[in-house]
């Protein structure tokens, strides 16, 4: 068994698969390297199959038909042999040095007292054009150096959440809790961080910048013009989202997971609501009702603490007054916090 699979999601990949790719070889023999093709219709395949062939022990090539970076996240959730789970994005890579710590924690870690679930390391926006990148750590919230549970978790500040980048999931894990992604479907990552959390007992914080993750593409799914485009299937994982929080009974629940949750479906909610006011169509701003509606109708305490709290109040200012007061908010966020 190996000790760490990474899966690569890739579609049309070929322009920047060898830089993330010859990032994560540095991993060696502990590391297990799916490259799953999603149907790409470039030299995506050709380029897996090299990798393939020069490295057996390490990389695996999976060739499929087309269902989307869900689709491909589930492939490599049902062929990982190793004992952790990591997903890196085709056009992102890792750091070396931060990739040797990660993989010293975990064979510290594997086989102990107690089993660890979930580690999380610090990623690091890199936006085209900018001189420097945006570091995203956790060392306010998180105990460090050793296994601790929810109840030894700080506050996270609004904002900042724990993204597909900054974790590494115990696989087993994974496949007990059920996650299936939706297939093709965009922003499913948001699921992947979300569901199997009410099943993580045990987690390690590790304070190093491992994760680069490559912001500014015009056709990145986290464009904005890309994302309204795509409205459709940003609404269906918060749907999801709002399905599974209301299935979830509080009182079984650690109060600061549920919290932690409940925080982060508000800034799902917020992204979809600001992104069918930017629509500016009347369809829009209906399905932005209806959204909320949907909220009501599934859970009625979320709702409540949702909607009108600050952020929940501020994307839903009346008028086209208080649609643009709900934009200049979210673009200060966009600032502060540097993503899009």
């Amino acid at each position: 068994m190996k000790l760490l699979t990474i899966t690569v999601p890739c579609y049309n990949s070929q322009d920047y698969l060898d830089k993330c790719v010859q990032s994560l070889l540095a991993g060696g023999e502990d590391v297990e390297i799916l490259l799953v093709n999603d149907g790409s219709t470039d030299g995506t395949q050709e380029i897996a199959e090299r990798y393939a062939a020069q490295y057996p022990t390490i990389v695996r090539a999976i060739n499929k038909e087309n269902g989307g970076h869900g689709s491909a996240i589930n492939t490599g959730i049902e062929y990982a042999s190793g004992l952790y789970f990591k997903v890196v994005d085709s056009d992102d890579w890792v750091k070396e040095d931060a990739y040797q710590k990660i993989l010293d924690t975990l064979r510290e870690l594997a086989g102990g007292s107690r089993v660890l679930d979930l580690l999380v390391s610090n990623f690091v926006y890199e936006k085209a054009g900018a001189k420097r990148g945006k570091v995203m750590q956790y060392r306010h919230a998180f105990p460090e150096g050793r296994i601790f549970g929810w109840e030894e978790m700080r506050h996270l500040r609004k904002g900042h959440y724990i993204l597909m980048h900054s974790v590494i999931f115990r696989t087993k894990l994974l496949r007990e809790c059920g996650l299936k992604l939706p297939e093709h479907t965009f922003y499913v990552d948001n699921l992947f961080v979300f569901e199997p959390l009410p099943y993580v007992k045990n987690l390690y914080y590790l304070d190093v910048n491992f994760y680069r993750y490559f912001i500014g593409r015009d056709d990145q799914s986290v464009n904005e013009k890309v994302m309204i485009s795509r409205i459709d299937q940003q609404l269906q994982v918060n749907r999801r989202m709002i399905d599974y929080m209301s299935g979830l009974n509080p009182k079984k629940l650690n109060r600061k997971v549920y919290h932690y949750m409940m925080n982060y479906l508000e800034i799902i909610m917020t992204v979809s609501s600001i992104m069918l006011i930017r629509a500016n169509t009347k369809e829009a701003l209906q399905k932005k009702k209806s959204l909320w509606a949907y909220l009501r109708q599934r859970d009625m305490f979320l709702y409540y603490r949702l909607r009108y709290g600050i952020i929940g109040g501020t994307m839903n200012l009346p008028g086209r007054g208080g649609r643009k007061i709900s934009v200049e908010s979210y673009r200060i966020c966009q600032k502060i916090f540097k993503f899009n």
